[in-house]
């Protein structure tokens, strides 16, 4: 097994939503034993703390319905430093959230450092909206439409260039809520998506042996992993603030995430939306730090 240098990062914030709570995410994280989990498996891990967090001031941006944008880009501006500052040292970066609003910062972290980089968003919802598609200004339901260039300026030009990655190497998995507009990007932009139709009818073996043969036809030279907890049924991962009942079940994700390392097409990763004060007994926070397991090499034999 190859043994990798992580750089835990993490990223308390709840601004690109609104209910409570997500912020204390990577705490949960750490407490069910990220490190020692990782650690246990042989790879070297660095804890570089949180990312800094203003819980000073809730204001809405004149002329935008955007939710808290100022606070959230400032947040995903210095994640985004970090990401990339930690690359630059040969780690692996491994962002535990918060809201899934701070992929925004990951991939302009990595974008820079990838000529070709592939996505692999694994969650309930596309995460396609923009301030004309939205329904409610969550910033959290948009990281993705902003990493293809599309949405409000100042979010789609966070590290000064866009788009941050090309929608031909974006695979979503798990997808059952989908909103109009993020219907018609989809289809407009041509990104493949496993719904849970597709996951139903192929099992996830096919699935993921579609995707990972997928990314490699388009000779990506690095792939994040963009994984929110509400891809899993909520029986599984409670602790969730958009929880979609019928989603990916406990052993599917393990499979997927076993899958994955195999393929050795992982080159970072971030784990979103665990929201301890929703959860019980930490179980999402357990399930995401038995996922990475199964990610980074964790086998029965």
């Amino acid at each position: 097994m190859k043994k990798l240098n992580f750089s835990i990062i993490g990223v308390p914030m709840d601004l690109g939503q609104n209910r409570r709570g997500v912020d204390m995410g990577p705490s949960a994280i750490r407490y069910a034993g990220v490190v020692e989990r990782l650690e246990a498996l042989g790879h070297n891990v660095k804890d570089e703390g949180d990312i800094a967090i203003s819980h000073a001031r809730k204001e809405q941006t004149p002329n935008t319905h955007l939710r808290n944008l100022q606070d959230v880009i400032e947040a995903n501006l210095a994640l985004a430093e970090k990401v990339h500052e930690v690359l630059t040292q040969g780690q692996f970066p491994l962002v535990l959230g918060g809201d899934h609003s701070i992929a925004i910062g990951t991939l302009a972290g990595l974008a820079d450092r990838y000529e070709n980089l592939g996505v692999i968003w694994y969650d309930a919802h596309a995460d396609l909206n923009t301030e004309e598609t939205s329904p409610t200004g969550n910033i959290h339901g948009m990281p993705l439409a902003v990493s293809l260039g599309l949405g409000h300026d100042d979010l789609v030009n966070i590290r000064s260039f866009s788009p941050k990655i090309k929608p031909e190497n974006v695979i979503i998995i798990g997808a059952r809520s989908v909103d109009p507009g993020e219907r018609e990007l989809i289809k407009e932009k041509g990104i493949k998506v496993f719904s849970m139709h597709e996951i139903d009818k192929l099992g996830m073996t096919e699935v993921m042996n579609q995707a990972i043969s997928y990314l490699r036809e388009r000779k990506v030279d690095g792939v994040h992993l963009s994984l929110d907890l509400d891809g899993l049924d909520p029986l599984y991962t409670p602790g969730v603030g958009t929880p979609v009942p019928g989603g990916i079940n406990y052993r599917e994700s393990h499979l997927a995430m076993e899958m994955l390392y195999s393929s050795g097409l992982i080159t970072s990763a971030e784990f979103v939306e665990v929201n301890p004060i929703l959860d019980e007994k930490n179980k999402t926070a357990d399930v995401a730090v038995g996922l990475m397991g199964s990610l980074f090499g964790e086998s029965l034999i």
